[in-house]
């Protein structure tokens, strides 16, 4: 072993799950500072003299026309059909990777963050209903279903080490499970009528991806080809073209196609030629060097490949991108008494948290799931007023299920909700935070205890 590899700390078989989870984390609580600017931006806009061109902005039309056929839609439409698709398909890359090759894989600490997801859906659905019933906003319930993961990273992360680790994966799963959750509320409850021949032109190509998938295929410009064209199938059949970034992305492989022994004999073969220029032309050294490169590559699965390079691109341009395009309001005290923003707020944050603990400790109470020794009941319940931040999906949704009359009530309603609800959970963990270090024993007072007995 080279002096190098001696100077450093041994490898631990943990790294490989706990190294892409701090990495993920970092780039969510970065994501979250640029999402919070990029809707200041949008809010402030809104309310400037320059609120009439910055709406329309949005509206200019983008796409390509041959005769008759149309294909153009607003530069916002691409924006919350288009990019976002990524989003939800690194969403689902993000799900697989915990659950194949993560702390996920433990299936009672899963079921914990499954649990807290569906009581986090229902209960505030539930508390929208009662609110909204025979009311025109009724058909927004999907709403108040979901978390914004960025902001509650964020959120996280102004806390520091006063949160447990295991609050962080909790929550962190409980808003990948929710996401999920949405986009298929999203396909089943605020889709159009269904054009059977584009969903069976969207059905066509996910089954090619799945069928070269399986036979090995590996050329990432097909794979993109036929998503855009499930994509199109999707969008044409009045089922919403993001539900494809959740299914490509749950698809796709999360085993390394090169194992670590594998690529040691590769690299051992390449390391063995003398040392000199010999690997250009066509040579058996030149394939060796290629294919050693190749299995470099390949000893990470796609998931990992693929999260990596499109997580920052989601986390610093589309979703700041999303908000800007969508968080655009102009607030008003007379927006705040509508029966839709008090049912979406009363969702967020008394639905989310309340559905989330319940359903959690019902779980644990069934012994269908476990809960870490580190995350105590009241940290739980703390963390759980982090779910109501219900931000970008509230948004997406919001444009789905209401009227442009709607609208502004039903965004005032996210903004006031997420707010609170930040808020409350920001408070209610940093006084447990600061309770847990202020009575935790000094290292002289156990010494002394200690001397006592």
């Amino acid at each position: 072993m080279g002096s190098h590899d001696s100077a450093a700390l041994p490898p631990e078989t943990a790294d490989r799950f706990t190294k892409p989870l701090g990495r993920f984390l970092k780039i969510e609580a970065a994501a979250g500072i640029a999402l919070l600017v990029a809707t200041c931006s949008a809010l402030l806009l809104s309310s400037s003299p320059w609120s009439t061109a910055f709406s329309s902005f949005w509206e200019i039309s983008l796409g390509f026309r041959f005769g008759s056929f149309d294909f153009s839609r607003s530069l916002q439409h691409w924006i919350n059909d288009g990019l976002m698709t990524l989003f939800f398909f690194v969403v689902a890359l993000e799900l697989k990777r915990e659950l194949v090759l993560g702390e996920l894989r433990d299936r009672r600490r899963t079921a914990l963050s499954c649990a807290g997801a569906l009581g986090g859906m229902l209960v505030p659905v539930g508390v929208y209903l009662a609110i909204t019933v025979n009311e025109p906003g009724m058909h927004g319930w999907g709403v108040v279903m979901a978390t914004d993961t960025a902001f509650v990273i964020g959120s996280l992360a102004v806390l520091g080490s006063r949160v447990p680790p295991s609050l962080r994966l909790f929550l962190l799963s409980l808003a990948i499970f929710d996401d999920v959750g949405a986009i298929l509320v999203v396909a089943i409850g605020y889709g159009d009528a269904i054009v059977w021949s584009a969903l069976a032109v969207a059905a066509l190509g996910v089954a090619v991806v799945f069928g070269i998938a399986r036979i090995g295929f590996r050329s990432i410009p097909v794979y993109i080809l036929l998503g855009a064209i499930a994509w199109l199938g999707f969008d044409a059949s009045g089922i919403h073209p993001t539900v494809i970034g959740v299914v490509l992305g749950l698809m796709t492989p999360a085993r390394a196609w090169v194992s670590d022994v594998r690529l040691h004999a590769i690299f051992t073969r390449v390391l063995a030629y003398p040392r000199g220029e010999h690997w250009s032309g066509d040579t058996a050294d030149r394939a060796d060097l290629l294919q050693a490169g190749r299995a470099a590559r390949e000893t990470l699965s796609a998931v990992e490949q693929i999260e990596m390079k499109l997580h920052p691109w989601v986390g610093f341009v589309i979703m700041p991108l999303f908000a800007l395009a969508n968080a655009g309001v102009s607030i008003s005290s007379a927006g705040l008494t509508e029966r839709v923003t008090v049912a979406i707020v009363a969702g967020l944050v008394l639905g989310k948290p309340i559905g989330v603990f319940a359903s959690s400790w019902l779980a644990v109470r069934l012994g269908l799931a476990t809960r870490p020794s580190d995350l105590s009941w009241p940290v739980l319940g703390g963390g759980a007023f982090l779910t109501g931040i219900g931000f970008t999906m509230s948004l997406f949704i919001a444009g789905l299920a209401y009227s442009p009359a709607m609208l502004q009530p039903a965004k005032i309603g996210i903004l006031a909700g997420s707010v609170v609800s930040a808020t409350i959970a920001l408070v209610v963990l940093g006084w447990l935070g600061r309770k847990k270090r202020t009575t935790r024993p000094t290292r002289s007072s156990t010494v002394v205890e200690g001397c006592r007995r």
